[in-house]
């Protein structure tokens, strides 16, 4: 019996202990009058409110999932007065006034967010201070130039920040400051390397965070804005946008790699029967014709099934270049072409794609002859 209830007192014990590394204490003072409440703060949510004490002393706890510390606000009247990131166990003392100056001790991730917001509050001040001396012509280009000098001087700060903060949760917040509604301080599209690299390297760190998961999101969508403009820029040149897609080898295959004077770009689906017939009675006597004068096909399958893919390349012997990425209609090629039917056949002349309405094969074998 009296091993039970030290198995009891145990498991209590134990129980107690877990739920006390679940929670953060957040205790200091605020200069407010005694009986002012504040609220903690997190996602727009209160997690607890308290009232102030004597000498404006206050004191609660926030639960904190171990290995997803919590950006936390500390709100006076609707206004932050402090920002806090508290992790699992953590006991910091907070001073601070109702203007939003604070100080905070016990941890070193709410010590680097308080420099954090602090710098970033000091930016936004000179950048108010510059704006309202802008009042004539001659101070608004003053202005401007004094703007765009600050703007550089915290842009490279914040880059600084992050590239040596990887695997702290304070060099989130950097990345999405704004100096404006519709101006973030890190707007260049290259800048989606830092939201990359920073995801990967907190990755490692917090697996399972809000804001890395945020942070990802944010990161693909850069990328693919980046993505995008590469392929612009490119198509500035080329006269049409690139893919690069794997044959039945599992080789990746570019569009711009092939060298022809004149290319067709062909999208079609294995799984349809006549489909595959205008490969046999449509594409092979075009091929046969024109491949020795110049001409060259790049056929996109856009099937889920692969395996069924090559297997039709490989029984009807197609001979040109045939690609597929397995994705279906989910294939960005086909936003990428605007495909909205399909077999749909375009024609890459001398690296622009032709505009003239080639539907008819007849059309088409009278472009080629005239051009090849």
């Amino acid at each position: 019996m009296k091993s039970i209830r030290m198995a009891v007192v145990l498991a209590g014990a134990l129980l107690a202990a877990a739920c006390a590394n679940d929670k953060a204490r957040v205790s200091g003072n605020i200069t407010a009058p005694e009986g002012s409440q504040i609220a903690l703060v997190a996602n727009g949510s209160a997690l607890d409110t308290l009232k102030l004490g004597a000498s404006g002393s206050f004191s609660g706890t926030v639960k904190v999932a171990q290995g997803d510390p919590q950006f936390v606000d500390v709100m006076f009247n609707g206004k932050k007065i402090a920002a806090l990131l508290l992790q699992a166990g953590d006991k910091v003392t907070v001073k601070a006034d109702t203007l939003g100056n604070w100080t905070v001790e016990g941890s070193e991730e709410c010590a680097k967010l308080a420099q954090v917001e602090k710098n970033y509050a000091q930016f936004l001040k000179q950048v108010n201070v510059i704006s309202s001396q802008a009042v004539d012509e001659a101070s608004q280009k003053k202005a401007s130039q004094e703007l765009s000098a600050e703007y550089v001087k915290y842009y490279r700060s914040c880059v600084k920040y992050v590239l040596e903060n990887t695997h702290s949760l304070t060099a989130v917040p950097v990345l999405f400051q704004q100096v404006s509604e519709d101006f973030p301080v890190f707007s260049q599209q290259t800048d989606a390397i830092h939201f990359r690299n920073l995801c990967d390297s907190l990755m490692t760190v917090y697996p399972s965070s809000r804001y890395v998961a945020a942070l990802e999101k944010e990161a693909v969508r850069r990328e693919n804005v980046l993505g995008w403009q590469t392929k612009l820029q490119t198509a500035e040149s080329l006269g049409f946008l690139d893919i690069v897609l794997p044959d039945v080898n599992g080789k990746k295959v570019a569009l711009t790699s092939v060298d022809a004077k004149a290319i067709l770009i062909h999208f079609w689906s294995a799984t349809d029967a006549s489909h595959k017939m205008l490969n046999v009675e449509g594409l092979k006597p075009l091929y046969d014709k024109y491949h020795s004068r110049g001409l060259e096909i790049y056929s996109v399958c856009v099937d889920v099934d692969k395996a069924n893919w090559a297997m039709a390349v490989k029984s009807q012997n197609l001979p040109w270049i045939n690609v597929c990425d397995g994705l279906g209609a989910d294939s960005p090629v086909l936003r990428t072409y605007n495909i909205t039917n399909i077999p749909t056949t375009l024609l890459i002349l001398d690296g622009a794609i032709c505009n003239e309405p080639l539907s008819r094969e007849e059309d088409l074998r009278r472009k080629l002859d005239s051009v090849l």
